[in-house]
């Protein structure tokens, strides 16, 4: 049986939920629908299903997104990752600082050479840059923490639109599908494995 770890991408990001609907609850009904036709296994962590309520208010879709969708943190205390991971990440931690250092180095000095009633606008690109610099391409939340660790523990397929979690699941193995297609991998499901 196949084994999905969701992020709340999939029903967050217009590009991705549009898959199954126009709108986020007409996404989350087909979704559903879809999904428990399908015969696989669903799981979000805690920390995401959270983070998912922070975003969408599920209201009434709330007991049919639960009966499909199991929700269950990894077992952080038990779950053991290669220490070549741990330091891999370190490594880009330090390069990411180094680099996003840089940025604001080169930003002041754009600053101070410019009139002083542009401040407000180096401030801006500066915050732009130094984020991208910083996070774009790495686990940066304990939410992406906990589907990477969830995906790695259940040695399920994880189904996400982030870019960090996509690079860092390459790294450690960990299976993993475009988010943009699990409306057809759903439907292929159903259609090879009827009910009965």
């Amino acid at each position: 049986m196949e084994t999905f770890i969701l992020d709340t991408s999939i029903f967050t990001n217009p590009h991705v939920f549009k898959q199954f609907g126009e709108d986020f609850e007409g996404a989350v009904k087909v979704f559903t629908t879809l999904a428990f036709r399908s015969r696989a296994e669903f799981y979000m962590p805690t920390a995401v299903y959270e983070e998912l309520h922070k975003m969408r208010e599920l209201g009434e879709l709330e007991a049919d997104f639960e009966r499909v969708v199991k929700i269950r943190s990894p077992r952080r205390l038990h779950l053991s990752i290669p220490s070549e991971l741990l330091y891999e990440f370190i490594e880009e931690v330090r390069m990411r600082i180094d680099r996003g250092l840089k940025i604001a180095e080169e930003w002041t000095r754009r600053a101070r050479s410019e009139a002083e009633n542009n401040m407000g606008i180096y401030i801006t690109k500066l915050r732009e840059r130094y984020r991208e610099a910083m996070r774009r391409g790495i686990i940066d939340s304990k939410e992406d923490a906990d589907l990477f660790l969830l995906a790695y523990e259940m040695n399920g397929t994880l189904v996400s639109a982030d870019e960090g979690l996509k690079k860092w699941s390459d790294r450690a193995g960990i299976k993993r599908i475009n988010a943009l297609n699990l409306r057809k991998i759903l439907e292929g499901l159903i259609e090879h494995n009827p009910p009965g």
